[in-house]
């Protein structure tokens, strides 16, 4: 799979600015069959940052999310900005 097959697109709630915020999260909803290190590659890839830690979650609507630990040294508003989430 292609990356941008992997991530569809990022989460934009009061959680994931939260997460953002404090711990340096993001939060994407990804493709189902993707697992932790197709979607660490793909983040990689995409938008050339350090990915430390891949959680994911199925939610009841069947849809996939990555819960991403970036490295500190690329603050994770960074990113969301530049995505258009800020």
């Amino acid at each position: 799979m292609r990356a941008h097959e992997i991530i569809k697109y990022p989460l934009s709630t009061e959680k994931s600015i939260r997460l953002m915020e404090t711990e340096n999260k993001l939060i994407f909803v990804v493709e189902r069959k993707a697992s932790k290190k197709e979607i660490k590659k793909a983040l990689e890839e995409l938008f050339k940052i350090k990915v430390i830690k891949v959680n994911t979650l199925v939610d009841k609507e069947g849809k996939k999310r990555a819960y991403v630990k970036i490295s500190p040294e690329t603050p994770a508003m960074d990113i969301a900005t530049q995505l258009g989430m800020m």
